[in-house]
């Protein structure tokens, strides 16, 4: 059976995902001293993390339920969040191998957990709430015109907006029919059943350290598997990598008042450095720039 006629199989549920999956096990080495001792979603940006703000965005769009996939100081994330933030039930799956594996391999540790459809996202992504409008539906996919500022891996679209082909993570993509993935997804459960037995064989295989577009972008050449373009062009939104993607997100993103009724209880620390050389003084520079 041809690509096309794999594609008119698909048939795309209209009832609104309420489930989310977050990878937060990396160690986000680039952002280094703010994530020597906490997890990269933990980063602030003008005093809220990365983290609270997904939990914000979640909750204003009605999310039932988040998988948290975790590694790198995991236990910073559990006192974080707890099991739930109102009507937001919180899970946990620990990747214990998070020092020497990629981000297909936190998927690939979350196919037990999810059996219905859900969005995608990675813990290092600050964006506008209303941006999550139009991923409330499965097989959908984030994109945005490539700036200056952005690398990693593209899309090309068919005239009607769905992915015909992932391209390159390793270069820059200057041409405007290239799109830039914002690395968040919404997928069926069909989707996740294609991506899953995928998976397994990738990892099976031993291909710990590859991302997981390449299954992405193997499934949608072989017809398997179809995202419908959403755009994020000239919308904020912004990946936060390095501490000079922080000085920019926070350019974007000003305070916001936390939903603190319904968060733990148990006081929470601030960030902590545990290298006695780093002062307030140091690290205000590094973060801000002064």
């Amino acid at each position: 059976m041809n690509k096309e006629s794999n594609l008119k199989r698909h048939t795309h549920d209209e009832k609104k995902v309420t489930t989310a999956l977050l990878l937060a096990a990396g160690t986000g080495s680039r952002l280094f001293p703010l994530t020597q001792d906490e997890p990269k979603c933990l980063t602030m940006v003008n005093g809220t993390s990365i983290l609270e703000r997904l939990i914000s965005n979640l909750r204003k769009h009605g999310f039932k339920r988040l998988v948290v996939v975790t590694g790198h100081l995991e236990n910073r994330i559990r006192e974080e969040l707890g099991h739930s933030r109102g009507k937001l039930k919180i899970e946990y799956v620990h990747s214990p191998k998070y020092k020497t594996t990629n981000n297909i391999y936190s998927l690939w540790m979350a196919r037990k957990y999810l059996s219905e459809p859900f969005v995608l996202f990675e813990s290092d992504l600050v964006f506008d709430e209303s941006l999550l409008e139009g991923m409330l539906y499965p097989d959908r996919i984030a994109l945005d015109n490539f700036g200056s500022w952005m690398n990693g891996t593209g899309v090309t679209l068919t005239d009607t907006g769905s992915v015909n082909a992932f391209t390159n993570g390793n270069a820059k993509f200057p041409n405007e029919a290239t799109y830039k993935t914002v690395n968040i997804y919404s997928l069926s459960r069909a989707s996740w059943d294609a991506v899953s037995q995928r998976l397994d064989a990738v990892i099976s295989a031993g291909k710990v350290n590859d991302y997981y577009e390449t299954v992405f972008s193997d499934l949608v050449d072989e017809g398997s598997l179809s995202f419908q373009k959403v755009s994020f062009k000239d919308k904020p939104w912004y990946e936060i990598d390095t501490i000079a993607d922080l000085r920019e997100a926070e350019k974007l993103f000003p305070s916001i008042q936390p939903d603190v009724a319904d968060k733990p209880e148990i006081p929470l620390p601030q960030h902590r450095f545990l290298n006695e050389g780093f002062t307030g003084d140091t690290i205000r520079n590094l973060r801000y720039g002064t």
